[in-house]
């Protein structure tokens, strides 16, 4: 599949408050929930999709895709025992015009989507959002000490572009621990 043109300034003014559908399925390995689509992935319909995004290739790095994936090529990732979510469905420029509110709603939509489709694990990609949606102010990265509904619990780093504190290398590290411990799991 050939990539989609990329969206205007004036596209992506208007795809403010848009939401994307979840990549989503019963019984999946890993459910990858984000804060929030921003707003390149709003005009597109496609998560993780702003260029320099590193959610993509930490998937492919960890070992969760045959190949590196396009954000286009989205729903290939149900075969692979993963989907996606967002924590709020809205689009924002930034995750920091989201409210506490919200973070914590979105929270209690995510449980009802786990106990409705029954992944083996969540994946959080944000801590900061986590923090404050799960009321875990000194929560750190990786497995989380208690499950949700039923899944094991992780946090990933956030893989935006914006994201100065961690490297390439970083994200798939992380990633692959998580694909590890699921598999793992599994056997």
């Amino acid at each position: 599949m050939r990539d989609p043109r990329r969206p205007t300034r004036a596209e992506l003014e208007r795809a403010a408050a848009r939401t994307i559908a979840d990549v989503i399925g019963p019984g999946l390995d890993v459910l990858f929930c984000g804060i929030n689509p921003g707003l390149y992935s709003g005009a597109t319909g496609h998560h993780f999709a702003r260029p320099g995004n590193r959610f993509w290739p930490a998937l492919y790095a960890a070992g969760f895709t045959q190949r590196l994936l396009k954000p286009w090529e989205k729903h290939e990732l149900v075969a692979e025992g993963c989907g996606i979510t967002n924590l709020v469905a809205r689009t924002t420029a930034s995750a920091v015009e989201l409210t506490a509110r919200e973070l914590i709603q979105g929270r209690r939509r995510l449980e009802a989507k786990i106990r409705r489709f029954r992944p083996r694990a969540v994946a959080i990609v944000g801590i900061t959002a986590y923090r404050t949606a799960f009321n875990r102010p000194r929560a750190a990265l990786g497995r989380q000490p208690e499950d949700i509904e039923g899944a094991r619990l992780w946090v990933l780093p956030n893989p935006s572009g914006l994201n100065a504190h961690h490297r390439p290398a970083d994200f798939a590290r992380a990633f692959r621990e998580l694909r590890r411990a699921v598999l793992d799991d599994a056997g």
